[in-house]
């Protein structure tokens, strides 16, 4: 299974207001795995970017003077993520802005959900912990993703991250509670994932240990017939 984690950072946050995508970040996870591929662009948006957006990513206009425009850019990045699905957060803001893009160049491009599936990870963490906050940040924070290189943000570094909250969300039971609720702040931290990262280690029950089990087994058969255990 191929899925792409993307983030893209704009000039505002309407596309319909003529803002413009000025960088796309994306990783590439097969099997659960980041392979270490990766695309990743600056684009000359042919406009001022607003001073808000300057503050949250740090993209000056300056900087993208003599980056492509999304035109001379648009096929190779729809060659990458072609046939994959999309990992977004929030994944209605980027899809929303990469098809005003497409619907801006001439040819046949279509829309992005015609060439990828797309999975929002904002809405599956909402429905994962209600009435939690669940930015990226809130995010990383619960599952003990470290963040700490994120002082602003940055498409490819936010795609990195989230393919690191997206793997550990859907991969089941991330920490061990003991005596009580434990809050946000109450975590392992967690490596960054790789594709050459080393296999767990497998402890397997010794036979005493297992014959200890089976004991423990028996015992608790006199007080109940229904051993889930057994079962």
């Amino acid at each position: 299974m191929r899925q792409v984690v993307l983030d893209t950072e704009t000039t505002g946050l309407e596309p319909k207001q003529g803002h413009r995508i000025i960088e796309i970040g994306c990783v590439e996870v097969i099997d659960r795995k980041l392979t270490g591929n990766h695309y990743h662009q600056y684009i000359n948006p042919q406009r001022e970017i607003d001073s808000g957006a300057i503050e949250v990513h740090g993209i000056t206009n300056e900087f993208l003077v003599d980056k492509p425009v999304f035109k001379d850019i648009a096929a190779e990045f729809l060659e990458f993520v072609k046939g994959a699905e999309l990992v977004i957060h929030n994944a209605p803001f980027d899809v929303g802005f990469i098809n005003h893009e497409f619907a801006m160049l001439a040819g046949n491009y279509g829309k992005i959900e015609e060439s990828c599936g797309i999975l929002d990870t904002l809405a599956m963490a909402r429905k994962k912990h209600p009435g939690q906050r669940n930015s990226l940040d809130a995010l990383c924070k619960r599952y003990g993703i470290d963040n700490s290189m994120r002082d602003l943000h940055g498409a490819l570094l936010d795609s990195e991250i989230l393919a690191d909250v997206y793997l550990i969300m859907t991969g089941g039971q991330t920490m061990l509670s003991l005596g009580g609720d434990s809050g946000e702040g109450d975590v392992t931290k967690t490596k960054r994932l790789s594709a050459g990262r080393a296999a767990l280690k497998v402890i397997r029950a010794s036979e005493l240990e297992l014959a200890d089990h089976e004991k423990r087994l028996d015992a608790i058969g006199k007080k109940s017939d229904d051993i889930i255990w057994r079962a």
